[in-house]
């Protein structure tokens, strides 16, 4: 299975934290205009950063410089208001740290004169305590849907069905909240290692035209091969036969790296993320589909504006971005187009990338943040494996996990939405580190603990109903707002 590799990243693994984050000239996300003071005009003094194992209530405290005009402090935890400003120095504000989930969490402070004028923020990454797995209020039913066999990957359908792959070659539906007894389609499929059936997505029209896109591991006859093939519903099993969209090169010895990430982008085109297939050098090979983002029409055909279209020749045509590892997962988020991917590291980093056409994230040459040089997209965010390195030592922090696998944007509208702080924002898991964290793009890239998880995720989707489902290798989580 894709996940296989995985049990070879059992490590301690710290995080590493955009550097800016920690500095206080770190970035605020509140769009309130005003000029801003000059950096160390305020100062958080408390909690130190890097400061862990935090319970209970905890107190943050501020300085301001005694020349800066400074009248009233504010103050934040993951981008979230504690309390009115203060206006009294020394300034300070409380924290009920049982309120969090248990894990990283970033505090900030920054200053305000009279005229309107706010300072930098100022900033530090700590730990929270405890044993909370969500945030406050949050519900989490980790048997919303029991049952599955090495499941692998999920989409929902604009009706609410949730089609879910298991590697085994079932495709199933889940349908108001139930497995349904037969699957929508049964593949034969090859599952040595991380093959099998491993992808699946819905066409943007499913509602008129009933498209359901898988990616799986085809027995083709000694030789193996991962296919896209597309089938139409009829209710909740497949109607007429498979329709083949890419068949791609054959597969080596190595049964892992095999990707398996599917979506539609906002363009309308079907975006196929790949792995390498445990050859690093292919992904820097634009001649060949392996390492690689894929974009395609819905039928397979080559977009003409694909960046490497004119100059490659056969799949190279479908090249959107290359020099990845293995992208199990990635999203894109509605609206704006925005694409993260997931690219799962080897010895070293786990990475979170922004999609782009023609970016060359590197591998292998490049791995999180090191050795990116020119002409290389280093990773918005990266988390470490290091196991001299302890767990919050240096510019990291402590996340600790093995494999990036899952991700998804929370939506900024709808209904039974989670609160204002997690909209828009992206959401990401960890498959051994069994954690859900956010990355919040409107401060820095600055990540924070949402919550924990018993079972071991493999994809993620934030749901029409507003609720967050998390895809485990048995069952499906369901996260509902306060």
């Amino acid at each position: 299975m894709r996940i296989n590799v995985l049990n070879t990243l059992a490590r301690a693994t710290a995080l590493l934290v955009v550097p800016a984050l920690l500095s206080c000239g770190g970035g605020g996300g509140d769009g309130d205009g005003g000029s801003v003071e000059p950096p160390q005009t305020v100062a958080l003094t408390a909690p130190a950063n890097l400061a862990s194992g935090l319970t209970g209530t905890v107190t943050l405290s501020a300085t301001a410089s005694t020349n800066a005009g400074i009248v009233a402090v504010e103050f934040q935890v993951d981008g979230v208001a504690v309390g009115a400003e203060d206006t009294t120095a020394p300034y300070s504000a409380s924290v009920d740290t049982s309120q969090w989930a248990s894990g990283q969490h970033v505090l900030r402070a920054r200053g305000r004169d009279a005229a309107g004028n706010r300072s930098a923020w100022s900033t530090a990454l700590v730990r929270f305590g405890g044993g909370r797995n969500l945030p406050a209020g949050f519900s989490m039913n980790e048997g919303w849907v029991a049952g599955l066999a090495n499941a692998t990957a999920f989409a929902q359908a604009p009706d609410g069905r949730l089609f879910v792959a298991e590697q085994g070659g079932n495709l199933r539906v889940v349908k108001n909240g139930v497995l349904l007894g037969s699957p929508f389609v049964s593949l034969s499929v090859d599952t040595a290692g991380e093959r099998g059936l491993i992808g699946v997505t819905t066409h943007p029209n499913f509602a008129s035209n009933r498209w359901v896109y898988v990616y799986y591991t085809r027995v083709n006859g000694a030789a193996r091969n991962n296919r896209i093939s597309r089938f139409v519903a009829t209710g909740d099993i497949v109607a007429g036969p498979e329709t083949v969209i890419l068949d791609l090169p054959n597969l080596s010895t190595a049964s892992n790296h095999n990707g398996g990430g599917m979506k539609f982008g906002a363009d309308g085109k079907l975006y196929v993320a790949v792995g390498d297939n445990n050859d690093g050098a292919l992904a820097q090979n634009l001649g060949h589909p392996f390492g690689k983002m894929l974009r395609l029409n819905d039928d397979g055909a080559v977009p003409a504006d694909n960046p490497f279209a004119n100059t490659q020749a056969g799949q190279g045509r479908l090249v959107w971005a290359y020099g990845l590892r293995n992208p199990f997962t990635f999203a894109v988020q509605a609206g704006t187009g925005r694409m993260h991917i997931n690219d799962v590291g080897q010895e070293t980093w786990e990475e979170i990338n922004l999609g782009a056409a023609g970016a060359n994230y590197g591998w292998p040459a490049s791995e999180g943040p090191a050795n990116v040089t020119t002409g290389v997209t280093a990773p918005l965010f990266a988390y470490a494996h290091d196991p001299a390195s302890p767990e919050g030592s240096g510019p990291g922090g402590f996340f600790t996990g093995q494999a990036i696998a899952g991700g998804t944007f929370y939506p900024t509208s709808g209904s039974g939405l989670f609160p204002a702080a997690y909209r828009g924002q992206y959401f990401f898991a960890d498959f051994l580190g069994r954690f859900i964290g956010v990355l919040d793009s409107a401060n820095g890239n600055a990540a924070y603990t949402f919550g924990s998880l018993s079972g071991l995720p493999v994809d993620m989707l934030a749901g029409s109903d507003g609720a967050l489902y998390v895809l485990t290798r048995g069952a499906i989580t369901r996260i509902s707002a306060p």
